[in-house]
C-alpha cells in the first residue's frame, strides 16, 4: 500500500497526540520532538505495513511507543559517549585518600576497644542484630548487652577523637 496524499493529511493531523505522547514518555520537548520524528520516517517507510481501516492512531503511538523502548534499550547498554576532548570536564571522581584515612583511624581506634566492646559492637552495629539476638549469642542479659553497646560506643567515639587530635608543635621532628 502505497502513501496517498490523504494518508500523509491523516498522519499530519496525528502530530499533536504523538507530541503529547512522546512528551510524557521522555519527559522533554527536544527529546520528545526527535522521537516523532524518528517514528514518523518509520511509519512512512514502513507504511505498506498498516491495515487500511484500521485506527492510524493506535498504529502511530504503537510506533512511537517501540521506538522509546528501543532507545531504552540502547541506552542501557550503551551509556551516552562523551567526546574526548570533553571528557576531563566531565570524568572527576571524588578523592578517597581521605576516605581511606578516617577508616584506618576507626579500625585502629575499634582495635584498641576490650574483646566485649568489640565482640557487641560487631554484633549490633556491623551484623544489625538486635539486642535480643546479640544477648542470646554472647549468652549475657539484655540489659548487659545495652549496656556494652553504650560504653562501647563512647569509647569508640573517645579513641577517634584522640586519633584526629593534631601532633603538638613540639613533637614536630625537625630535619635538620
Amino acid at each position: 500500500m502505497r502513501l496517498t496524499t490523504e494518508d500523509a493529511k491523516a498522519i499530519e493531523a496525528e502530530i499533536p497526540y504523538l507530541r503529547r505522547y512522546a512528551r510524557a514518555l521522555t519527559g522533554g520537548a527536544e527529546a520528545a520532538d526527535d522521537l516523532v520524528q524518528d517514528s514518523l520516517e518509520r511509519a512512512i517507510a514502513r507504511f505498506d505495513q498498516f491495515r487500511s481501516g484500521t485506527n492510524l492512531r493506535a498504529w502511530l503511538f504503537t510506533i512511537v511507543h517501540n521506538m522509546r523502548c528501543d532507545q531504552h534499550r540502547r541506552f542501557v547498554r550503551r551509556p551516552t559517549e562523551i567526546p574526548i576532548d570533553d571528557a576531563p570536564q566531565h570524568a572527576s571522581t571524588r578523592a578517597s585518600q581521605a576516605d581511606a584515612l578516617h577508616l584506618a583511624d576507626f579500625r585502629r581506634a575499634f582495635g584498641r576497644l576490650s574483646e566485649p566492646h568489640r565482640e557487641v559492637l560487631a554484633l549490633v552495629g556491623l551484623e544489625g542484630l538486635d539486642y535480643q539476638r546479640a544477648a542470646v549469642i554472647l549468652g549475657v542479659e539484655v540489659g548487659t548487652v545495652k549496656s556494652r553497646v553504650f560504653r562501647a560506643r563512647e569509647a569508640l567515639r573517645r579513641e577517634q577523637e584522640l586519633l584526629e587530635q593534631p601532633v603538638p608543635r613540639a613533637m614536630w621532628r625537625v630535619a635538620a
